[in-house]
């Protein structure tokens, strides 16, 4: 097998594609032959070393991918050799195999495409926990998804729509803004042109949004918490923008709304009964077309230090998938 090695955690730069032994799997283990693994903004902090989980050094980076299992380990059940299986394992996908928990992997069901299923698990775990459990959000309502063309805000406008809300896209180019369109937002707010605060209370006639994604943080937390409706929710996704904002405590008081924090990957690990019917409802939805993640681009799993660089540059729209030939 091949993998990206990550020996120094100081960067993109110190990755190295190296020949490895293929690895037989441990007990409660399968063995994946990747076929594409998606990149996301972990995937970048966690090889320059600011991620939250340090993986033990030497380690393989990409941390959802999917493929087809070739060998299972002892005390395996419900999955079998010949399987596509989607994962979400933390570190293993920039490879072209990979051992990871039979618990951690989603079985898919025949014509799932393994790019999509690469690029799927993160992004739409993550908006349908938020939005539907965290946020409650029900028909008529308005969401505000700020980072709309990203990867997690393309999953939310499309499960926002589904539940019959009414999406607001906020991203930072008329071209993103567009894309959040094609997606199936009502209206958009480019605020790097745009006040967002004075464009919310143009577009909501000054009621201002029920809800807020936010996995960008940084200077635009605040103001789109101000804007809240009554009893609106400002769900705490991530901070891609690098500045984690710090908010007056007063602010939640005035309108009754409330702060709530999303962290999927908890949630999957302490209800794992929930996650399950969640991933299982997210699956039929891909499977009857109401969803589907936006590929940006697929590059050779070889070049995965120009994808890097390509999200770095943050003119990625939906995903980017590298894929194994």
């Amino acid at each position: 097998m091949h993998a990206w090695l990550c020996e120094n955690p100081v960067g993109v730069d110190a990755l190295t594609w190296k020949e490895l032994p293929t690895p037989a799997p441990a007990k409660g283990q399968v063995l994946i032959r990747i076929q594409a693994a998606s990149l996301n903004f972990p995937d970048l902090l966690i090889v320059q070393g600011k991620y939250q989980i340090k993986p033990e050094l030497p380690f393989v980076p990409g941390a959802e991918y999917a493929g087809v299992i070739e060998a299972v380990g002892e005390g395996v059940t419900g999955l079998q050799v010949g399987q596509a299986v989607a994962c979400l394992a933390g570190t293993g996908g920039f490879a072209t195999h990979a051992l990871a928990p039979a618990k951690l992997c989603l079985p898919l069901p025949p014509g799932f495409a393994p790019a999509d299923a690469a690029a799927f698990t993160m992004i739409y775990g993550t908006s349908h926990h938020a939005l539907l459990d965290r946020g409650q959000l029900k028909a008529g309502e308005t969401v505000l998804v700020l980072g709309a063309a990203g990867g997690v805000g393309m999953s939310a406008i499309q499960i926002a729509k589904l539940a019959g809300a009414r999406v607001i896209a906020a991203a930072s180019t008329d071209e993103k803004c567009a894309f959040c369109q094609e997606l199936g937002a009502d209206e958009t707010i480019n605020y790097s042109t745009q006040d967002l605060r004075e464009r919310l209370k143009e577009l909501t006639g000054g009621n201002g949004p029920d809800v807020v994604y936010d996995p960008v943080g940084g200077e635009f937390t605040e103001p789109a918490l101000r804007s809240l409706a009554w009893r609106g929710r400002l769900l705490v996704i991530g901070f891609t923008a690098g500045e984690i904002p710090a908010i007056r405590i007063n602010l939640p008081l005035v309108k009754g709304t409330s702060i709530v924090g999303v962290f999927w990957g908890e949630f999957a690990r302490r209800e794992p009964q929930a996650n399950a019917a969640m991933m299982k409802e997210l699956v039929g939805w891909y499977m009857d077309g109401k969803i589907r993640p936006m590929i940006d681009a697929q590059l050779p799993m070889s070049e995965l230090k120009a994808a890097y660089a390509r999200m770095n540059s943050r003119q990625v729209k939906g995903k980017l998938v590298l894929v194994n030939a």
